[in-house]
């Protein structure tokens, strides 16, 4: 695979829980990866509620409660992806990531429904934040994106193509502040040749810093 920039535009399939800071960091430097390479993001849902759902028991009581509140944006996206399109889920991930982490409201329904007003979608997607209607539809996406990195990793998960033609998919990278510019660059084509080299799995460090939203919009 090659990492240098060319005139062919590369699809980065993207999977993300809204509720997670450190995919939504991720996210944030895709988009400013998409001005400094070749590259396309095309967004897709998963779920930590539904990653975690067979070890509720083994998890603390808080992260519980974190994952209870987590189906409600995941359903919301899902539900507007399925009524209005593709095209419109990177938008409403980015006003929900803005309201949910940037502005500190947290993933509340206040914060769903202003997300769904900033984009001018219709306040009636708030219902399917308690419905099942399209969880066969998140689950789906889920298992899609998680199939191609294994159950032992979280939010994001990033596919691109490979040269033999098979996707190239990783979870991460973990980042914090999200790079800009060339430094985005440098990390993007990073990540890329560790990725691709036949037989790598992972590399790691403790994190030392909680996410820092100061450098996003």
């Amino acid at each position: 695979m090659t990492t240098k920039a060319s005139n062919d535009t590369v699809i980065a399939d993207f999977w993300f829980d809204p509720l997670c800071p450190w995919a939504w960091m991720t996210s944030r430097w895709m988009l400013e990866v998409e001005k400094v390479r070749p590259v396309s993001v095309r967004w897709h849902v998963m779920s930590l509620s539904v990653l975690n759902e067979n070890r509720l028991d083994e998890l603390p009581e808080r992260y519980r409660e974190l994952l209870s509140t987590g189906w409600g944006p995941v359903r919301v996206v899902t539900a507007a992806q399925q009524l209005h399109g593709d095209e419109v889920v990177g938008d409403l991930y980015t006003a929900m990531g803005t309201r949910f982490h940037n502005r500190g409201e947290g993933a509340t329904r206040e914060a769903i429904a202003a997300a769904l007003k900033d984009v001018g979608l219709p306040d009636s997607l708030l219902d399917f934040a308690d419905s099942d209607k399209y969880d066969e539809e998140l689950r789906a996406s889920h298992q899609e994106g998680i199939d191609k990195v294994g159950q032992e990793v979280g939010t994001p998960v990033i596919a691109v193509p490979g040269a033999d033609g098979e996707q190239v998919a990783f979870f991460g990278p973990v980042v914090t502040p999200a790079p800009k510019g060339e430094a985005a660059a440098k990390l993007w084509d990073g990540t890329l040749l560790v990725a691709s080299t036949p037989g790598f799995f992972e590399l790691k460090r403790t994190r030392t810093k909680e996410p820092d939203f100061s450098n996003l919009d």
